[in-house]
């Protein structure tokens, strides 16, 4: 992180909560279901689909954990009732995943199950390294039962190009994304170049074994090559999607959509805003620096 980054990264972690919710509700719809079916709702207005998540990760119990599962629960009975254009992602951890990997399976079952019956999707959110391997086996076990899941794979991870190749026997659903958070060197890509180069061999091996793929990134390089690569393998609409923070590269979303291609918006809401909020700017230097570019033009 260069020290300009880092600089605005610990200036807005000093910031109040209060100051800190003016320029991170830009970022997540709100504290409650309401605000997110509201923002979707916006969203369905433009043509344009979500995914919503409930904000929360890393709980201590097994209650925790089931809390979170019957919130789910609520939010596909939501996303029905108003018939929303929307899935769901779900953290692992926020089910019980660093507590009892048995037991976060069988609320990840259910959840999936849920979705089912209501014809939704389920895309399992991708954590830091510690727990890519185990998030990984979750997928495939869950996979062979159920055809509503899907799973991220982050491309500044060294291994994630020999995932593909291994997931793409089962017929993986992906969202493709750089990832954001911090590791070491030996298996994480530090250089912007070869992140990209990861991404774009990653998601030519997807489209070339036939999966379907959501492509994640606000990157005008990615979604320029993404283009490319989707108009020279004359890769059908109904085999990709890009897909988009909400709040951040608005102009990108919009052009993406006005082109003609599906792009979906990752919606959180919840209680949790503010730990989101400063992690991610822990995590993306990037994102600080759309906060503090509003901090120093707010009037």
């Amino acid at each position: 992180m260069n020290p300009l980054n880092m600089a605005i990264v610990q200036f807005v972690k000093l910031l109040p909560k209060s100051v800190v919710h003016i320029f991170a509700k830009k970022y997540v719809a709100g504290d409650t279901l309401d605000d997110g079916v509201r923002v979707v709702k916006e969203l369905n207005a433009k043509g344009i689909v979500a995914t919503i998540d409930i904000l929360g990760e890393s709980i201590k119990t097994r209650g925790e954990a089931s809390e979170t599962k019957v919130q789910y629960f609520e939010l596909l009975e939501v996303i029905d009732k108003h018939k929303l254009d929307s899935n769901i992602s779900i953290k692992p951890t926020a089910l019980g995943l660093a507590i009892d990997v048995d037991y976060c399976k069988e609320l990840v079952t259910e959840i999936i199950e849920k979705a089912k019956s209501y014809n939704n999707f389920v895309r399992i959110d991708m954590e830091d390294s510690p727990f890519t391997q185990v998030t990984i086996d979750i997928f495939k076990e869950l996979r062979a039962k159920y055809d509503n899941v899907g799973i991220v794979l982050q491309s500044y991870l060294r291994r994630t190009y020999d995932d593909v190749v291994d997931l793409n026997k089962i017929g993986t659903n992906y969202r493709l994304c750089k990832g954001i958070y911090i590791e070491p060197e030996e298996i994480a890509f530090k250089g912007r170049q070869e992140v990209r180069e990861n991404f774009l061999k990653s998601l030519e091996k997807m489209f070339d074994d036939g999966n379907y793929v959501g492509i994640a990134t606000h990157d005008d390089y990615l979604i320029k090559e993404s283009y490319r690569m989707i108009e020279e393998k004359k890769i059908p609409k109904n085999k990709y999607e890009f897909q988009m923070l909400y709040g951040v590269t608005e102009y990108l979303r919009d052009k993406i959509n006005s082109d003609g291609h599906k792009i979906r918006i990752y919606v959180p809401y919840g209680e949790h805003w503010y730990a989101y909020s400063i992690r991610r700017l822990q995590e993306n230097p990037q994102v600080a620096w759309y906060i503090a570019k509003s901090i120093f033009s707010f009037k």
